[in-house]
């Protein structure tokens, strides 16, 4: 293995001509690892299956066409983001003209998690290359396959002076958040986040921390309980629900209950007939014993603290999997409802009201993602108002992650900073003020020693100008 210490010095002393890099050689670059990434798709699709048992269709859409489409939208776009913007001088240094210049940070680091292992380590890539860094990435060691192939990738792609992949262990990740970066994208747990945070306070580096904690569904009472239901089942099981904005819980109105419970079963049943026993092609495993064992636990603690079965709980502990199980009768004590569950348990809570799932949201920690399900548009009005989440989506379920002109990050717990599309390109880049003056500055009658008349100059200035 390289040491750390050596390619680090490396990108350090590359990332200065990196600068000055135009938008075609970044674009090229960009072109490049899209062609090798697809070309690669069979060995993709083979690392996700080794690491996570991800059937092929999951890890089409949400890996290969993820990463698809942030290259693609990045080498489209690219252009347009590098373009210093002009910007307007106020009246009293209108001698000057004034813009905006877009530059890389430096050298970053991408600590990478397991759940998405292909996609989340290359996203952020994108965006580092597009921004013109020079980059160290640091997949998961949970899921050594992938890690292995993103590697494969890079090495295809760049020289190690430019963009690099260290495998390893915790200790690791440790060693490489000691190094000076000028800035650090992880995606991760917000425990592990506050350690990141930590070590980059010591070189005052950026950051980006993608984190998760749990988001709510509100189900009103005017929603359609038939579409939400299917939205529910499909993006909250999808990835066995090891997806950092999967719904990780349901505060529905006491009237409809009842009707999505039903609907929930309904859908469940539909997608796995014969439960986990012969969908294991369709269904993605637990990514390894401790997180499995997790999650057993976590939904044996919710039945013994009173929640009961609707749907699912079967477990498999050779495979690892653990059927989608959809928990009733759980109140805001449930130990259920203490943690960020990041698996494929879907506790719901019955609410009198609006103003009750309102409250018990703005009373725990923001989180990553707010689903509401109504047909109102003042419910839909109240709730965007009255709550604050890292993104909202209305009627649906984690669909604003796949859209590039939004931003996609967390506030608080659930995150720092945001990236996705230009978002991307702008968290990887120092926006630089530069000013142009003129001999002509006005200025020159206000140099000392300052005299009457030079006060009452300051004075015009400040009433007028």
């Amino acid at each position: 293995m390289q040491n750390t210490n050596i390619v680090f010095n490396t990108q350090k002393e590359k990332s200065v001509s990196l600068r000055s890099s135009s938008f075609q050689e970044r674009r090229a670059k960009l072109q490049l690892l899209l062609k090798n990434f697809l070309e690669m798709e069979e060995e993709v699709l083979s690392a996700l299956s080794s690491d996570l048992g991800k059937s092929k269709t999951e890890a089409l859409l949400a890996e290969i066409y993820g990463v698809k489409s942030e290259a693609n939208f990045a080498i489209k776009n690219i252009k347009g983001w590098m373009k210093a913007k002009r910007v307007a001088s106020p009246l009293a240094i209108s001698f000057t003209k004034s813009w905006v210049k877009p530059e890389p940070k430096g050298t970053v680091l991408i600590i990478s998690p397991w759940n998405y292992p292909i996609m989340l380590c290359l996203n952020p890539l994108i965006a580092a290359i597009a921004s013109g860094n020079t980059a160290i990435i640091k997949p998961s060691e949970l899921t050594p396959a992938s890690g292995k192939l993103v590697k494969k990738l890079v090495e295809k792609t760049f020289s190690p002076d430019e963009v690099a992949v260290f495998l390893g262990e915790k200790n690791l990740a440790k060693e490489l958040l000691e190094l000076p970066f000028n800035h650090i994208m992880f995606t991760g747990s917000p425990r592990v986040g506050k350690l990141v945070m930590e070590a980059a306070s010591k070189h005052l580096a950026g950051v980006t921390l993608e984190l998760g904690g749990k988001s709510p569904v509100i189900v009103d009472k005017q929603a359609n309980i038939k579409d939400a239901a299917w939205k529910i089942s499909f993006f909250k099981f999808a990835n066995a629900g090891q997806t950092c904005t999967a719904p990780d819980y349901i505060l529905c109105d006491e009237k409809v209950h009842e009707d999505l419970v039903s609907c929930l079963q309904k859908n469940m049943s539909k997608f796995f007939p014969e439960g986990i026993k012969n969908a294991t092609k369709d269904y993605c495993s637990i990514a390894n014993k401790h997180h499995f064992d997790r999650l057993v636990a976590a939904l044996e603690g919710a039945v013994s603290g009173g929640a009961k079965i609707a749907y699912g709980g079967e477990k498999n502990q050779e495979s690892l999997h653990l059927s989608p199980a959809v928990l009733t009768g759980v109140k805001y004590d449930n130990p259920i409802m203490q943690e960020e569950i990041f698996g494929p348990i879907l506790p719901i809570i019955k609410v009198k009201n609006l103003e009750e799932s309102i409250n018990y949201i703005n009373n725990n920690e923001k989180p990553l993602a707010l689903y509401l399900f109504s047909n109102n548009p003042s419910v839909q009005s109240l709730v965007l108002k009255n709550t604050s989440s890292g993104g909202m989506v209305i009627n649906d379920c984690v669909l604003h992650h796949m859209n590039p002109n939004l931003p996609f990050g967390g506030i608080n717990n659930s995150g720092v900073g945001s990236y996705h599309g230009k978002f991307g390109f702008d968290a990887f880049s120092h926006h630089k003020a530069v000013l142009k003056s003129s001999p002509m500055s006005p200025f020159k009658i206000m140099l000392p020693p300052y005299t009457k008349t030079k006060e009452s100059l300051a004075n015009l200035i400040k009433k007028y100008f």
